[in-house]
């Protein structure tokens, strides 16, 4: 028989607190492990848990400094930030309610405290088990985000990792509570928070791409054709998911664990076709039914697992020999045939112990490949989830309700420390398929997490886009190529939460508290460090075309990512968007690396050869672009290159430089194009441009609309690079006015184009609204339709809100 191997072996020796942070009597363990942060433990029998578990991997913090006082029936642990107050051997959960519990936890510096049983109601929550058949209504956990400044987690009754990596149920009745107490500092909680449970790994480059997932029998043959429509449309893909329909045949089981020969009668061939086109390949599997006679490798999956009886097999996840075959027989050959990594579809909210041990498997298996880095993707299990990216949020209704939820649902994610969420991009199943709301849905996939375009089968959904109207086709390719061009940012981003722990999303009210109650504007959240996202989660105004949006921007000097419209921060606006445009603002200073997409290989996720740099102006700053070969875990070795891309802001001298400043080369090309992309910027009078010591020549500069354009050869990616603009008056102001919006929405009205000369004088003159308002009454003498009066007077009042 099997037994686990070694990949899966837990280190025992970085879970042991340290001695000097342990305070313990008969039957309790208090440890303070940082200065927001105490485990509290009890036990009639006096034993305590030091194992793993599935939330805890690491107790090892540094020693922290605490006062602690006590006599023979009274313990009291001061902090900075708490003050733990314990009548020793008693139980926590006291006969009454607080002030009178055995054990309180005060926080300093306020009126707040925290005992057992208490009701936290002030936590913001946090993201479910998943959304099936959500449609605009979702279930949320609870959060480590609170404005009561302290949250609870209870380790009591997790599954214990052995030595061998198995894990075990427990069989006691301890109470294992981790207390974190962090009045206003979210981020110390988020670090303690990762440092206790591990922090989240680096997600393979790909990851970032375009995902593909119909629920349909696909052959070998439709594969082809998919790839080829995808380049034939100039639209990048990723990765392609096979569902319910790739597996043999089995009329007793929905799911299977080897290739349908009548759809791929050489599925190594399918796997190789996409690899050479930088395509990855998953599979959607649940071991959980069983293991069918009709798979390739039962037999040897029977003998090494020591199962017994003939048909389907069950499974046990808990079965260190069933798991290890299962492995060996049953998942390695179809990562030998070219399956990049699975889709486990374990689901059932009512055991999420099994549903966590599948994903803990499967993700630490690809230490099995040497330097592989690991990927999954399934239901949050809720319990330390972070560690198993990608988390898939269900099967969810095609509706404007459901994209009107998702915003929030995502942003809740960071409550928990996840980033990596993936929505069915469209809507999974049901509804009606409408090109402006798949359009918007793929506009949010952009700026999401995970961009997942998702249906059920059945011929009339349509997620490809070139089946849409021109619009909806032009719309969808603008932002799925964004995307694709985003992934130098958004790969930057995800080791910076590989590191720090700061989520990709975050909702506004981590800065606004107050905007959680505001459904107005609780949709917006931060997109990385550098972007801002207001989604459009409504229907546009059929008459004048577009979609009016009301949207709060934080502190600060804001401008449009597409126009570059500046806003200032601080206020809340009424704006108006087409169909092809999104609000996404970047702060000033910022700046943003962009791939330049190969044509000749739109699906190439390596870093680029050729970038383009966006710099806002107002502010300097600058932006660490990391890199590696986005598959291998050797960056862990420091095979890695970070650049530093300064910008220094002067008024009317700008200065950027590209700097490497950590890491090996042969990383990324050794020489590379860019393109820096100057915002609001007029063509300045001087521009010096020097690699290392020497000027640079071949350079081509020009403007395009508002921007001004710096176009440098291929230079070496070893060496500083330095673009310095000066110039009289070049930076453009480009503040954003309601009057050239409303002018906008004039222009594009079927209305006599005389007449519209006579509107605009109205519309847009210094005159009092009141007045306004008679004349754009009187133009129904003029033959004005009165549609067209009812949307002047509506515009009149968004101009009177400024």
């Amino acid at each position: 028989m099997s037994g686990l191997q070694s990949h899966f072996k837990m280190e025992y020796s970085e879970i042991l607190s340290k001695e000097s942070s342990i305070i313990r009597g008969n039957k309790y363990r208090i440890t303070v492990l940082s200065e927001i942060l105490v485990r509290l433990e009890f036990s009639e029998t006096g034993t305590f848990e030091d194992r793993p578990t599935e939330l805890v991997m690491n107790r090892a913090f540094s020693p922290v400094k605490f006062e602690k006082k006590e006599d023979a029936k009274f313990l009291t642990i001061k902090t900075r930030y708490f003050t733990l107050t314990y009548q020793k051997e008693m139980p926590f959960i006291g006969s009454k309610v607080s002030p009178d519990q055995y054990l309180r936890i005060d926080l300093n510096e306020t009126d707040k405290y925290w005992y057992f049983g208490h009701p936290e109601a002030r936590n913001f929550r946090g993201t479910n088990f998943s959304l099936d058949g959500a449609d605009g209504h979702a279930k949320y956990e609870r959060g480590l985000y609170s404005t009561d400044g302290f949250v609870s987690l209870d380790d009591s009754k997790t599954l214990l990792f052995n030595e061998d990596g198995s894990l075990g149920k427990r069989n006691d009745k301890r109470i294992d509570t981790y207390v974190f107490m962090y009045r206003r500092d979210f981020g110390a909680c988020l670090k303690d928070y990762f440092t206790l449970t591990g922090y989240p790994p680096l997600i393979p480059r790909y990851a970032l791409g375009i995902w593909w997932n119909r629920n349909i029998e696909y052959t070998s043959k439709e594969i082809e054709q998919l790839v080829f429509n995808f380049a034939k449309n100039r639209l990048p893909l990723s990765i392609i998911l096979l569902g319910d329909k790739w597996h043999r045949e089995n009329k007793k089981m929905t799911s299977g664990l080897s290739f349908n020969e009548k759809c791929f009668k050489r599925p190594k061939k399918v796997a190789d076709f996409l690899h050479g086109r930088d395509i990855r390949l998953a599979v959607k599997i649940n071991p959980m039914e069983g293991i069918s006679p009709t798979e390739d490798y039962y037999l040897p999956f029977k003998n090494a697992s020591g199962s017994e009886g003939d048909g389907v097999l069950p499974f046990n996840v808990y079965n260190k020999n069933i798991i290890s075959a299962y492995f060996d027989y049953l998942i390695h050959p179809l990562m030998n045939y070219g399956v990049d990594f699975f889709w486990i579809d374990y689901n059932n909210r009512n055991d999420l112990t099994t549903l966590r041990a599948l994903t803990h498997y499967h993700f630490n298996d690809f230490k099995q490949i040497k330097n592989r880095r690991g990927i999954t993707f399934a239901r949050n299990g809720l319990l330390a989830a972070h560690r198993y990216p990608i988390h898939y949020t269900g099967e969810t209704l095609v509706s404007w309700k459901n994209l009107e939820m998702l915003p929030v649902f995502n942003s809740t994610a960071s409550n928990l420390g996840l980033s990596w969420i993936s929505n069915d991009i469209g809507g999974f199943t049901g509804g009606i398929e409408d090109g402006e709301l798949f359009a918007r849905f793929v506009q949010f996939g952009c700026f999401s997490p995970i961009l997942r375009l998702s249906a059920d089968e059945g011929q009339y959904y349509k997620r490809e886009p070139w089946r849409w109207d021109i619009t909806t086709q032009s719309v969808c390719a603008q932002y799925m190529r964004l995307r694709h061009s985003l992934i130098p940012y958004l790969y930057s981003e995800a080791y910076r939460y590989s590191k720090s722990g700061l989520p990709l999303v975050q909702p506004l009210y981590y800065r606004y508290p107050e905007i959680y109650d505001e459904p107005t504007y609780k949709k917006e959240y931060y997109f990385g460090s550098s972007l801002f996202v207001a989604p459009i989660t409504k229907k546009r105004d059929l008459l004048m075309d577009r979609t009016v949006l009301k949207l709060f921007l934080p502190e600060g000097i804001w401008y449009d990512f597409t126009t570059g419209k500046r806003y200032v921060g601080g206020k809340r606006y009424t704006t108006f968007y087409k169909q092809e445009d999104y609000p996404v603002f970047a702060k000033s200073g910022t700046i943003i690396p962009l791939a330049i997409l190969d044509e000749k290989n739109l699906n190439d996720t390596a870093p680029p050869k050729e970038m383009e740099i966006q710099v806002f102006p107002g502010a300097s700053n600058t932006y660490e672009l990391y890199e590696d070969d986005g598959l291998s875990s050797l960056y862990e070795e420091k095979f890695f290159i970070l650049t530093h891309i300064d910008y220094t802001y002067q008024q009317n001298n700008f200065t950027v430089i590209i700097r490497p400043i950590e890491g090996k080369s042969g990383i990324i090309p050794d020489h590379r194009a860019y393109r820096i992309r100057f915002r609001n910027t007029r063509e300045p009078d001087n521009v010096i441009i020097h690699v290392g010591n020497e000027l640079v020549k071949g350079a081509t500069t020009y403007v395009d609309n508002s921007d001004f354009i710096v176009e440098l050869p291929y230079l070496s990616t070893l060496k500083q690079v330095t673009i310095n603009c000066k110039g009289k008056d070049i930076e453009i102001d480009a503040l954003r006015l309601i009057n050239d919006d409303i002018d906008s929405i004039l222009n594009d009205l079927p209305i006599e184009t005389k007449i519209k000369n006579v509107i605009g004088e109205v519309l847009l003159s210094d005159t009092e609204i009141k007045q306004k308002r008679i004349e754009v009454r009187k133009l129904k003498k003029l033959g004005v339709n009165q549609k067209y009066i009812t949307l002047f007077l509506k515009l009149l009042e968004y101009i009177a809100e400024v």
